[in-house]
């Protein structure tokens, strides 16, 4: 970068040599004059739009009395004749005329050695340049006067990601603006997983035999979707010539930046053969909101001198603008008392070489003031809002988004960097304060006068065949294996993939090609990395879809579940004597027993007031508690309960037993019918706790697994090369040189099983969940379409019955089923446990309370007797009441009846005793 900068200054004094050798200087002693340069190229279709509007702008500005009053503009015009050495040279001519700012110039070349110049002489300059590499930071006096490239490029790649495309090709002009705007697109599709594929780059003004070389390479590659970003002056020759070439047809997609719109808005009508190569073409154009300030400008265009052009382009309102942006800025310097003055520049005044004293070059001593008064106004001019953020670029991007059908121009929406692509205009989101709309962009008429949305790429009209690595398998050869037929492959993968390629709208030549020597399974991590180093373009076959892969190649939609299981040698359970026992586990027998006894012992004090089947001597009473207890198991309790208290606690509690009853049944009845098989493996939790040798198949990615995921130790693991190794080494078990168990993928233990007779089986379950994808290369449209079309087989019966064709076998319906696993524990009904449990703490709260009232009446009732009738004997003496643990026993063992009929009793005796009293002292 040092080195780049340092031959840009070089080139810079170059040209200042130049310019002094040829004597170029210009003084303008009026001071009521002030200058303002302009450098664009006059003969091309930016410069034939800037040309009128300037001077337009100047005119207005001039005349009107409201702005600068006695100071006027004078526009000096320099042109740049396109860009080069000679462009440079010219644009320079303008630095000596003491110009306080410059508009242009539209070359991102000219633009950059320019920028050097003015900020060593302090002159702002406002560049029509996009280039998105011009940089205040680099460049403190440079302002962009249009839309940075940098938000067109956000703007096309919004365009690709909504119509759900992946690459695309840029067609571009070698020169800084194609170079950096194309650097700045490919950035922006990184970000919405999308790339540009290939970049075709033109000499600047190509001749037609190298666009037609050019167009003829990208249109035999597998992008359909051209992204070109040209200069306006030649860009219509490249659709001309992809005319000609039948690329203007049905699966292509063109998309042009706004050099396109440029050129045609600057024609009244497109010409018929114009049109006829712009059929369906998508382009951007920079948006400016509709104004009546842009309705005048419209009207008055056809009275502007100098106009080459009926109409103009958005370029001029720019200018317009630009002009009236400066002189705003000079009106309020003026009013704040500023005066415009130059000195000498001190760096080449000083200096030893007497050729670089170029006393023409002075510094406009204001330029820093200047520059904060333009980078800080904000009015609204033709192109809408005229406001500058940090990095002296212009607020609010937003472009049209064009759809060119017929013989005109159909806007299908806005792109604004605010709400990305709508089709309500920006302005208005702005002012709603909303960020989004209800809708993305109308529909759009494709090449080929088509509304079918392109798919955007095809296969590569080169004549080779997609090259398919297929894995050679030796066990399970019904997955995928060699094949002396046509295809050279068969299996029930190979029949998957040709269902679904058939599903596809185009044709895909394939080859299989066959991956491994035929003498043990391949590694399928190998294949894979294959397939991401372009070895192969993809991979068809068992291929689990495992993360480590996902980030090496594309997978299609999982045409296969899979997942890794435990399958080991199991034995047949007999039943035993105490088989009964097994449907709970001791805790849940125990609890059940307690509470058993509980709800007995709360019934028994609940009724036992009340009900004379609960009282009697103390030895039957126990008798009586132990027998309801238990009878409330069959539900053949005989005695009755007659408290309400009593009557809800048993209800809750029979329905308890009733769900205790049911799933002790159903228990028992699946341990004695349905077989039973056990093994000393219990899963994947008991192999990785033990120390045994732990067998996987040839090729398989559960050695990684095991290894990285599981830690299991390396010098565990065995390696099954054949269906035989598996019988082997499961027989033989641990003690013998076998295997515990084997780890591998449940499809092919079931094919495993079945060919086996069932001698062994899988313990534990399935402890991880994939598939069986098909592998493409990175960003491989082909890898959706094929997702897509694998979804149709599956939802059309097609995918199960290529599975009932290759793999559908006598499956083994009987797993392990530990008995251990099946017994029903205290968690399963712990709930019921504590609902019986509260529910008969209520009860016995009520019911105590209710005692300990009637206890105290009771109490009480019986001190005052005693009082009473202790009086007449002994009148001085007071009788305290007397209550004792004994007494409470001793109510509450009282029958109910007995209670209220003493209360009763108390009540009534309590009524006659006052008539009594007055009776005696009325005698």
């Amino acid at each position: 970068m040092e080195g780049c900068e340092a031959a840009r200054r070089a080139l810079v004094l170059l040209i200042l040599c130049v310019f002094a050798a040829v004597g170029v200087v210009a003084q303008n002693g009026n001071s009521s004059v002030v200058n303002i340069g302009a450098l664009y190229t006059f003969n091309s279709y930016i410069g034939r739009s800037l040309g009128p509007a300037i001077s337009a702008a100047v005119e207005d500005v001039n005349s009107d009395s409201t702005i600068l009053k006695d100071t006027k503009i004078n526009i000096i015009l320099q042109d740049t004749n396109c860009s080069g050495f000679v462009g440079i040279v010219e644009a320079m001519q303008i630095v000596g005329k003491q110009v306080v700012a410059a508009l242009g110039p539209q070359s991102s070349g000219i633009a950059h050695v320019i920028s050097h110049v003015v900020n060593e002489l302090h002159v702002p300059l406002l560049s029509f340049s996009t280039d998105p590499t011009l940089s205040s930071l680099q460049y403190p006096y440079f302002i962009r006067g249009v839309t940075n490239d940098h938000y067109q490029m956000q703007a096309i790649a919004d365009l690709v990601e909504y119509f759900e495309w992946r690459e695309v090709i840029a067609i571009f002009v070698d020169d800084d603006n194609g170079r950096n705007g194309i650097s700045v697109l490919g950035d922006a599709l990184s970000k919405k997983r999308a790339k540009i594929s290939y970049k075709a780059a033109l000499t600047p003004g190509a001749p037609r035999s190298d666009i037609d070389n050019l167009l003829v390479e990208v249109n035999l590659m597998e992008s359909r979707v051209y992204v070109v970003h040209v200069n306006p002056d030649t860009g219509l020759d490249i659709f001309a010539v992809a005319n000609r070439l039948g690329m203007m047809s049905k699966s292509y997609v063109w998309i042009a930046t706004d050099w396109l719109p440029c050129v045609l808005d600057s024609k009244e009508t497109i010409e018929p053969q114009t049109a006829d190569h712009l059929q369906g073409v998508l382009a951007l154009r920079h948006h400016t909101p509709d104004s009546d300030l842009k309705t005048r400008f419209s009207s008055r265009w056809g009275k502007v001198k100098n106009k080459e052009y009926p109409m103009f382009n958005s370029y001029a309102l720019y200018a317009y603008d630009s002009v009236w942006l400066v002189a705003r800025a000079l009106d309020a310097f003026f009013l704040a008392g500023g005066n415009i003055s130059f000195s000498d520049d001190p760096k080449l005044r000083d200096t030893k070489d007497s050729s670089l004293r170029l006393t023409s070059l002075q510094i406009f001593d204001q330029g820093p003031k200047l520059l904060q008064l333009l980078t800080s106004s904000n009015f609204t001019g033709l192109s809408g809002q005229v406001q500058f953020d940090s990095d002296k670029n212009l607020v609010r991007p937003a472009f049209d988004v064009l759809n060119i059908g017929g013989t005109g121009i159909r806007r299908i929406g806005f792109w604004s960097n605010h709400s990305g692509l709508s089709v309500v205009p920006p302005e208005k989101l702005y002012a709603e304060r909303a960020n989004k709309s209800d809708q993305r962009l109308y529909s759009v008429l494709w090449p080929g006068e088509t509304t079918v949305k392109p798919r955007g790429w095809v296969f590569p009209n080169n004549g080779k065949p997609l090259q398919i690595a297929v894995p050679y398998r030796i066990t399970y050869p019904d997955v995928v294996t060699k094949d002396k037929g046509p295809l050279g492959a068969r299996g029930y993968c190979i029949d998957v993939f040709e269902a679904a390629v058939d599903l596809l709208p185009y044709a895909v030549p394939h080859q299989y090609i066959m991956y491994g020597d035929g003498k043990r399974n391949p590694s399928f991590g190998n294949l894979v990395s294959d397939v991401a180093q372009n070895k192969y373009d993809a991979a068809v076959g068992d291929i689990t879809i495992t993360t480590n892969r996902t980030r090496m190649v594309d997978f299609t939609q999982p045409f296969m579940e899979s997942g890794l299981v435990v399958l080991a040698p199991v034995k047949q359970v007999k039943s035993k004597p105490w088989s009964f026992l097994m449907p709970f586990t001791w805790q849940m027998w125990g609890v059940t027993g307690i509470f058993f006894l509980f709800v007995g012992t709360v019934v028994w004090i609940l009724e036992h007031r009340t009900n004379t089947e609960f009282r009697g001597p103390p030895r039957q009473q126990i008798m009586t508690v132990f027998w309801f207890s238990f009878s409330t198991m069959f539900f053949a309790h005989r005695e009755n309960t007659v408290s309400t208290l009593g009557r809800l606690v048993l209800i809750l509690w029979l329905f308890v037993v009733l769900i205790i009853n049911s799933s002790y049944t159903a228990s028992l009845t699946s341990i004695l019918t349905v077989q039973q098989l056990s093994s000393r493996v219990q899963g994947i939790d008991s192999l990785i706790s033990s120390s045994d040798p732990i067998g996987i198949q040839d090729g398989s990615f559960a050695y990684n697994y095991l290894v990285n995921e599981l830690n299991i130790a390396q010098s565990r693991i065995r390696v099954m090369k054949s269906h035989d190794d598996y019988v082997r080494y499961l027989q033989s078990g641990p003690n013998e040189g076998g295997v515990a168990a084997i780890v591998d993928e449940l499809p092919y233990v079931e094919l495993f099983l079945a060919s086996t007779k069932c001698q062994f089986s899988i313990v534990g379950r399935e402890f991880t969940k994939s598939g069986w994808g098909f592998a493409f290369q990175r960003d491989s449209p082909l890898a959706i379409d094929l997702s897509t079309a694998i979804l149709e087989l599956s939802e059309n019966g097609e995918l199960q019955r290529i599975h009932d064709k290759w793999l559908s076998k006598d499956t083994c319906s009987v797993q392990t089923n530990p008995i251990d696993d099946n017994r029903l524990s205290l968690k399963s009904f712990w709930g019921l446990f504590l609902i019986c449990g509260i529910a008969c703490f209520i009860a016995l709260v009520v019911f105590f309370c209710r005692v300990c009232l009637q206890f105290s009446r009771y109490s009480s009732e019986v001190v005052q007797q005693n009082i009473e009738a202790a009086e007449p004997a002994r009148p001085s003496r007071r009788i305290l009441p007397t209550t004792s643990f004994k007494n409470l026993i001793d109510f509450v063992d009282k029958k109910e009846t007995e209670i209220k009929e003493l209360f009763r009793k108390n009540s009534g005796d309590s009524k006659r005793h006052p008539s009594q009293v007055c009776d005696g002292q009325g005698s």
